[in-house]
């Protein structure tokens, strides 16, 4: 792996909590399938599918004026849970088993968490000081988001 595994997972959680559905979705574009467990199925060829229609799903959802704040209670838990989950197939899928998993998801889970608020705070900020509308400034958020996915993850099957 071209760089520490815990960079690497952190960096993930920070994708998750910018897009919650991205860090799988970037996972089964780099060809990284995790070796055991239920993770597994991420990387059968219906988990890629999945993990590429809920990124979208996401993206499109993202820009409604009725999704939720990522910041409410339900949807942090669920970018910290993302986050871990995403750091859980990484690692996996780069040999790693058993209690070695541990520190791993702990980076990701705190990307996450991270990446949750400081997406939120940026985004924020950038509407109210550019006024760019809101679905604008995501589509850059969008665009963050997959970039850093990509340049967390080494390049095909681990």
């Amino acid at each position: 792996m071209s760089r520490p595994l815990l960079l690497s997972a952190g960096l993930l959680g920070v994708v998750a909590g910018l897009r919650s559905q991205l860090p799988n979705a970037a996972l089964a574009a780099r060809g990284l399938e995790p070796a055991h467990g239920p993770l597994k199925l991420l990387g059968t060829a219906p988990g890629r599918r999945a993990s590429y229609v809920a990124a979208v799903l996401e993206l499109v959802a993202d820009k409604l004026p009725t999704t939720p704040s990522r910041v409410q209670p339900v949807q942090l838990v669920g970018r910290v849970v993302s986050g871990a989950l995403a750091a859980a197939a990484l690692a996996s899928a780069t040999g790693v088993r058993g209690t070695r998993l541990v520190p791993p998801v702990l980076a990701g889970s705190a990307g996450a968490w991270a990446g949750s608020w400081g997406g939120y705070l940026a985004r924020k900020a950038a509407v109210e000081r550019t006024g760019l509308p809101d679905p604008v400034v995501a589509v850059a958020e969008d665009l963050l988001a997959g970039g850093l996915a990509l340049a967390a993850l080494p390049r095909g099957g681990g």
